[in-house]
C-alpha cells in the first residue's frame, strides 16, 4: 500500500504545480484588469494549494497513521482534483480551443 501513498503524494504535488501556474495567470489578469473576480480565483487557488500542501505533508509525515483501506480513496480524490485542475487550466490559458483553418488550394 506504500505505492498508493506515493501515488497520492505525487499527484498532490502535480496539483500544486498546476495551481502555481493558475495563480501566476490569475495574478497577471488581475494586474492588467483589476477585476475582482480574479481575486476570488486567486483565493480559490490559494485554498486548494493549502489543501494539497497539507495533504502532501501528511502523507510524508504521518504515513503510518493512515489506514490502508483509505489509501485508494485518497488516490481517487487527488486524481479527480487533477482532472478538474487540468480542465480549469485549459479553459483559463486556452479558452478558444484548437482552431484550424482550411488550407487554401
Amino acid at each position: 500500500m506504500a505505492l498508493l501513498m506515493d501515488v497520492s503524494s505525487i499527484v498532490s504535488m502535480v496539483n500544486m504545480a498546476i495551481l502555481v501556474v493558475l495563480l501566476v495567470v490569475y495574478a497577471n489578469i488581475y494586474r492588467k484588469t483589476k477585476a475582482t473576480f480574479t481575486v476570488g480565483l486567486m483565493v480559490f487557488v490559494g485554498m486548494l494549494m493549502l489543501h494539497n500542501g497539507i495533504a502532501a505533508y501528511g502523507y510524508f509525515a504521518m504515513a503510518p497513521l493512515y489506514s490502508d483501506d483509505l489509501l485508494p480513496y485518497f488516490v481517487g480524490i487527488h486524481i479527480a482534483e487533477l482532472a478538474g485542475l487540468i480542465a480549469l487550466l485549459k479553459v483559463t490559458v486556452w479558452p478558444e480551443g484548437v482552431k484550424t483553418t482550411p488550407k487554401a488550394s
